[in-house]
């Protein structure tokens, strides 16, 4: 059973846009904001907690030798990185990269975040792609991020880009390859299917590691709209469901963003409604980077996953 947590060493996810609940950590920055003690607080917590795998947001944070025009300053070196990851593991915690590839949370990607799909960009990818694998030691999975890409979530932004139809499935195809071609697990955000869903079942390979997510309370018979902020009209908690049915392994998202009651609800109502054998864990989103500013956010996060994972028996 995996047990993640998802940890930023970079945030820059969003460019010129910062949302009202999140001050101004939604800025793309030029330097690299990571508070160490406070990563290593969390790490000691999750130990307790019984959780087994970080999933690091590396964007622009550690020094590509590929690409030297991509980190930011006091990004992490080479070395600094290899300590970092032998020390997790030595804790019992299997790291996993994640970049987020998609139009909508890329700034991290510099200036080739508005050439996307074109040669450039790809071959920008793939090279990224192929020194975190190297660095990482062939992890597991590799979290490709693909969430949001439509308008709708970037109309604060001052630039817009969005793939639509064959190309979003072309890039999509074209980053997933980069990483099962090496042997590894591709994972994304699994919302894509809300507002595609013949698509997404036709074209989705099994073979790809689904994370959907829900951030209110999940309850009731399934019929939750999420579309109050995004204006979406699908149900949100029944893709759960509907996933499992369809034969994709997932690995639920639970959070605090919210409501900490997400946790245990999001659970139970996957233990409830769908298969033990497709759901290889839960992974705890605290949405926040790793900054003392947010430490009381980051343990409100892990003490509720804590005692979900002490009520379901998870561990």
């Amino acid at each position: 059973m995996i047990l993640a947590n998802l940890l930023h060493l970079s945030y820059n996810m969003w460019g010129d846009w910062a949302h009202p609940k999140a001050g101004p950590y939604w800025q793309a920055r030029p330097y690299l904001r990571f508070d160490e003690k406070l990563w290593n607080d969390i790490l000691s917590a999750m130990v307790k907690a019984k959780m087994n795998m970080v999933v690091i947001d590396v964007g622009d944070g550690i020094q590509f030798k590929s690409h030297p025009e991509i980190p930011v300053e006091n990004a992490w070196s080479r070395g600094k990185l290899k300590d970092e990851l032998k020390k997790l593991r030595d804790m019992g915690l299997e790291p996993i990269p994640k970049m987020n590839f998609s139009a909508c949370h890329d700034i991290w990607l510099k200036q080739y975040s508005r050439m996307v799909s074109t040669p450039q960009y790809y071959q920008v990818c793939k090279d990224l792609i192929a020194e975190t694998i190297e660095w990482f030691e062939h992890p597991r999975y590799f979290h490709l991020g693909m969430d949001e890409e439509e308008t709708v979530h970037q109309e604060r932004f001052q630039f817009v880009c969005s793939r639509q139809s064959d190309l979003w499935w072309h890039d999509f195809g074209f980053l997933s390859d980069q990483v099962q071609s090496q042997g590894i697990t591709p994972w994304i955000w699994g919302d894509y299917v809300w507002n595609h869903l013949e698509k997404f079942y036709k074209n989705m390979p099994r073979t790809v590691l689904q994370s959907n997510w829900y951030r209110d309370p999940v309850s009731g018979s399934g019929a939750i709209v999420y579309g109050s902020v995004f204006n979406m009209n699908v149900t949100a908690a029944k893709t759960y469901i509907d996933v499992d049915q369809a034969g994709y392994d997932q690995i639920p998202a639970v959070s605090n963003y919210e409501t900490p009651d997400n946790i245990p609800n999001t659970i139970k109502w996957c233990r409830d409604h769908c298969s033990k054998e497709r759901i290889k864990g839960y992974f705890l989103t605290p949405w926040v980077p790793t900054l003392e500013a947010k430490r009381e956010r980051h343990f409100d996060a892990i003490n509720h996953f804590a005692a979900a994972i002490r009520d379901f028996s998870l561990a």
